[in-house]
Parts: structure tokens; sequence; C-alpha cells
């Protein structure tokens, strides 16, 4: 292809969306339980579960314009863009993991 160049490491990509993966579907179910009453879940959990896609997406998005104006490989910039997302997800997969 013309114009295209495999990333440098292109694991590091797979790593972090297979986490992502994980995480996204340990958080929907412990989420989805609380929801349905079979487990305890804080008050302003629904609330949250709103409010931080809109602050990950916008930090998503300023590091991704950031990694591309540096001129970054398009691997660089995937990564960038997850990252918020991976540290959102992993972050609520451990608090709401914690045995209460």
């Amino acid at each position: 292809m013309i114009g295209f160049t495999m990333p440098a490491n292109p694991v590091r990509l797979w790593i972090q969306l297979a986490r992502l993966g994980i995480d996204a579907q340990t958080v929907i179910g412990l989420r989805t339980a609380g929801m349905m009453g079979i487990m305890a879940q804080s008050p302003g959990e629904p609330f949250r579960m709103v409010a931080e896609k809109q602050a990950a997406a916008a930090e998503s998005l300023f590091a991704m314009l950031e990694a591309a104006g540096r001129g970054a490989s398009p691997e660089r910039v995937m990564v960038a863009a997850l990252r918020p997302y991976v540290k959102r997800t992993r972050a609520n997969s451990r608090r709401l993991t914690l045995v209460r």
C-alpha cells in the first residue's frame, strides 16, 4: 500500500485493546448487577457512568490531536487516544470489585 507503514510495536496496541475489553466487560457486568439490585451500588453511580464518558472522550481527543500534531506514528496516536479510556475503565474495575 502506498503511504502505509506497519506500526513499530503493534503488540502494545493489542495488549491495550485486550485490557480495555476485559475491564469494560467487568465494569458493565458489575454496574448491571448494581442496577438490578443484585449487589450494592453507590447512589451516584448512574450519573458517574455517564459523566465520566464525556470527560474521557474529551481527554482522548486532546491526546490524539496532540500526538498527531507531534508527528507520531498512527499506532502511537491510537495508543494515546485509548489511554484515557484504559485508565478510567481500569480504575472503575478496581473500584467496583472491592469487597465491601
